[in-house]
This record gives C-alpha cells, sequence and structure tokens, in this order.
C-alpha cells in the first residue's frame, strides 16, 4: 500500500518537514530549474524547500526550457535583470560585485539538479545558456550529509541558495533579518537528521560526513 504523501514538498506524510519551512520575503525573484530526475528523488531534494520557502520564486521542471513562454517572458521584461547561478570562468563573483541596476528587478535562475544534469539543461535550453552567469566563493561545507558532494566546494540549492541572501544583504539588495536567515535551513537540517537516523536504525551508514575545510 503506497504510502501518503504530502503534496506541497511530496514526501511521505511520515516524513514531511513543511511544519519547519519559514518564508523570506525577498526583493529577489528565484527560479528554480529543476531537471526531472531530481523530481524523482524527492526523499533528498531541496529544491522544493527552497521555492516554498520564498514566496517570491518560481519553479519549472524539464530539461529544454528554449520554448517555455513563461520563463522567456520573464527573459525578455527589459525591468528584469537576469542570471544563472553557475560558475564559469567569467562568472560575475557576488562576494565582490554588486548586480543591482538602477530601476531593474534582479532574477536568478537556480538549476536544481546534479552537476551532469545541470549541463544538459544548460547545454540544450538556448535561452538558459545565453544568461550572465553568477557565483560566490564560500568557505562552507556542505552538510548534507546523505548525499556525497562531488566536491568541496559544491552545496545542495537551498545552502547555495542561503550564500546568495546572504550575500544580497551584505549588498544591501536585500535587507533580511540575521534570525530569519538563520531559520532557512531548518527544515533542510531536519529532512537530514531524520535520514540519518533512519540508516541507524536500520543497521545502514548509508551517509558521509560533510567535508572538512
Amino acid at each position: 500500500m503506497a504510502r501518503e504523501r504530502c503534496y506541497n514538498c511530496f514526501r511521505p506524510q511520515s516524513s514531511c518537514m513543511c511544519k519547519y519551512i519559514s518564508t523570506i520575503n525577498t526583493n529577489t525573484q528565484f527560479i528554480i530549474l529543476m531537471h526531472p530526475k531530481e523530481f524523482q528523488k524527492t526523499k533528498n531534494g531541496t529544491g522544493y524547500f527552497t521555492h516554498r520557502s520564498l514566496p517570491n520564486s518560481k519553479m519549472f521542471q524539464g530539461i529544454d526550457f528554449t520554448n517555455n513562454k513563461e520563463i522567456n517572458t520573464i527573459l525578455d521584461n527589459p525591468n528584469n535583470n537576469c542570471f544563472l547561478l553557475y560558475p564559469t570562468e567569467n562568472s560575475i563573483i557576488l562576494n565582490d560585485q554588486n548586480i543591482q541596476k538602477e530601476n531593474k528587478k534582479n532574477v536568478i535562475f537556480i538549476i536544481d539538479s546534479t552537476w551532469p544534469c545541470a549541463n544538459k539543461i544548460i547545454a540544450v535550453s538556448k535561452n538558459i545558456q545565453k544568461l550572465p552567469t553568477l557565483s560566490f566563493t564560500h568557505t562552507k561545507s556542505s552538510q548534507f550529509k546523505i548525499k556525497t558532494q562531488p566536491k568541496e566546494y559544491c552545496l545542495s540549492t537551498m545552502e547555495s541558495t542561503l550564500c546568495i541572501l546572504e550575500l544580497l544583504n551584505s549588498h544591501n539588495i536585500e535587507n533580511i533579518k540575521d534570525d530569519v536567515l538563520q531559520d532557512f535551513l531548518k527544515p533542510f537540517k531536519k529532512m537530514v537528521e531524520y535520514q540519518v537516523k533512519c540508516s541507524l536504525d536500520n543497521g545502514e551508514v548509508r551517509y558521509k560526513a560533510p567535508f572538512k575545510n
């Protein structure tokens, strides 16, 4: 018999983390592009938590977004200042540069997927690949103990979004209180705690300790 699911986070009701979500109102709009494979990994995916936590966000599922009318409307709006969060040699490093332009709304596209799947989305989505890219430097290690990150600097979607929010705060693009930011990762942390507990209760060690700096 199938377990009942939460229709907000798509996790089983027994492990629903929605009660830990607190919303943050932002000036910046976040567009989350979720790969279909990530949609299937609902026990680990943090894209839903990110979307639910940010009222000024939209989520789209797919691989090729070239002809997505709603996305193209956002991209074609002259009042929008659009970026893709993705590290390249020419990326704007958000730690050092203020991206705000007068009378423009910042829109940041975030790909919620593994690195190979993210590369595929960019390769086939002609509209997305044209966007200027954003990146940031950090000293944090991912708290995603139940998932091995490919590199030390890799963070989950929700952790990356928190880094962006903190940097946007530093440039006065956002004005989010510290205690609000501190609660942002709560559903993510609770999810990790739940999965670790389940692994230990079952006598399994299926998670990795986070990278050390």
